[in-house]
């Protein structure tokens, strides 16, 4: 008696359209094109803010520690490089 009953609900399942999912928002194209004028309240958050200004001194001597990581890191590849090189000429 159960097997019909499994079965019918079964069919009805396969049956019946599946309910879709709602799209993930990041698949989604934009709903607003990029021709479009910002509003006010994005025009605001893009305009330089005084507050915030005394924060921005920092930025050139980040980008300094970079450049000196990224040449150090440069200079261990090439001694790497050049130990292996010289051990295996030996």
């Amino acid at each position: 008696m159960a097997q019909p009953a499994f079965l019918s609900a079964l069919r009805s399942r396969l049956r019946s359209p599946q309910p879709q999912a709602p799209a993930l928002p990041h698949l989604q194209p934009p709903r607003r094109g990029f021709h479009v004028e910002l509003g006010a309240r994005e025009k605001a958050l893009l305009e330089e803010d005084t507050a915030l200004k005394r924060f921005k001194s920092y930025k050139n001597s980040v980008k300094q520690v970079s450049k000196v990581g990224n040449i150090l890191t440069g200079v261990v590849l090439f001694a790497c490089a050049y130990e292996i090189v010289s051990l295996a000429n030996s």
